[in-house]
């Protein structure tokens, strides 16, 4: 690991630091900025993106998805957590903390739409970023794939009938638009793009040329990273410094939410006897959300300003470093977990 890795927690609270300051002193440039884009996906944050899910995707073989059958018990509890248990857990979280405890602290006629911004962030699970959390464990790419893959998939049908069911409406407005433009340009254009990439390299230099390439690209990867948090932190400086209470009170259930339902992922993985490169990316994928459908998702029921656009945005804010710390969990924790006596026996059996 480079030293710039080693202190990523630090770069990352710097660039947090400076993207409220940023927002705060020059909101004019983060509004211009925030104004570039379709269907309410940022194109600016779009490439940075591309740029560090491409070197993930250079590493995946076609040829090899078809071995993903063998995780299929991450597979199931991938599924499991995505849509039977993390949106029915967040509106369980909502009630308790926003609904009730924190409630003499909130605006009264903000409660129901905070509690169906997060309802709506929950039930929109994550599929670009996933590919960042998951090299960072060093998760097995082709199982992420396969999952962002078919989380998309259900994520058309089932969207909108979960979270309809949750705040009782009879019709949910789907920012189909969103949906279908993040998707392309986030999973099916980077992994175009990177299957050429890696076919050409393979064809003119072997595996050596490929491997220097993804060791140039690795800390251009991160750096995007910290460059998407401090447009995103920057996007929102102003609110930030302008109602600081209530964004850290809507921050509680999300918090508890993402651990929650990541170390249920994490836990059943391994009770399940499924390899920690499988576990990893399964608890990754089972805590973080798509953010721009819920942002987008909410504003469209309840509009710009509403309590459930702020909730959904204060997703967006605390999911780069919390995930980062969600992903340190499962390296120090890999040594534990592969001490299970199931996994233990499985990981053996493979060998």
């Amino acid at each position: 690991m480079s030293t710039f890795e080693r202190y990523l927690t630090l770069w990352v609270a710097l660039c947090i630091v400076v993207g409220i300051a940023l927002g705060h002193f020059l909101p004019g440039a983060f509004h211009a900025i925030g104004a570039m884009e379709i269907a309410k996906v940022n194109l600016p944050v779009a490439v940075l993106i591309w740029l560090m899910v491409i070197p993930m995707l250079l590493k995946i073989d076609f040829a090899a998805l078809g071995e993903v059958s063998r995780h299929w018990r991450g597979i199931g509890v991938t599924l499991f957590i995505n849509w039977a248990v993390k949106p029915f857990s967040m509106a369980l979280l909502g009630w308790l903390f926003i609904g009730w405890l924190f409630r003499p602290y909130l605006p009264a006629d903000q409660i129901d739409s905070y509690i169906a911004g997060l309802i709506i962030l929950a039930a929109a699970p994550c599929t670009a970023m996933v590919f960042v959390w998951s090299n960072l464990t060093k998760g097995e790419p082709h199982f992420t794939l396969s999952q962002v893959a078919l989380n998309d998939a259900i994520m058309v049908v089932a969207f909108a009938p979960i979270v309809g069911l949750l705040l009782g409406l009879s019709a949910i407005t789907v920012p189909w638009g969103t949906l279908v433009l993040s998707v392309v340009l986030y999973i099916v254009i980077p992994v175009i793009i990177a299957q050429i990439i890696r076919r050409r390299l393979l064809a003119s230099g072997g595996q050596t040329a490929l491997d220097r390439l993804l060791a140039k690209l690795g800390p251009a990867s991160l750096v995007a990273l910290l460059a998407t948090l401090v447009l995103l932190f920057g996007f929102q400086g102003e609110q930030i410094i302008a109602q600081p209470a209530i964004i850290g009170l809507l921050a509680v259930p999300i918090l508890i939410q993402v651990y929650f339902n990541a170390g249920l992922a994490y836990l059943l993985n391994r009770l399940a006897g499924e390899q920690h490169c499988v576990a990893g990316p399964s608890a990754l994928i089972g805590a973080s959300n798509f953010f721009e459908l819920a942002v987008a998702a909410a504003i469209s029921l309840f509009g710009f300003h509403s309590g459930a656009a702020l909730a959904t945005v204060v997703g967006v804010l605390i999911e780069v470093p919390v995930m980062l710390s969600v992903v340190w969990i499962v390296n120090r924790s890999k040594g534990w977990y592969e001490r299970g006596g199931k996994v233990s026996r499985l990981a053996e059996a493979h060998r």
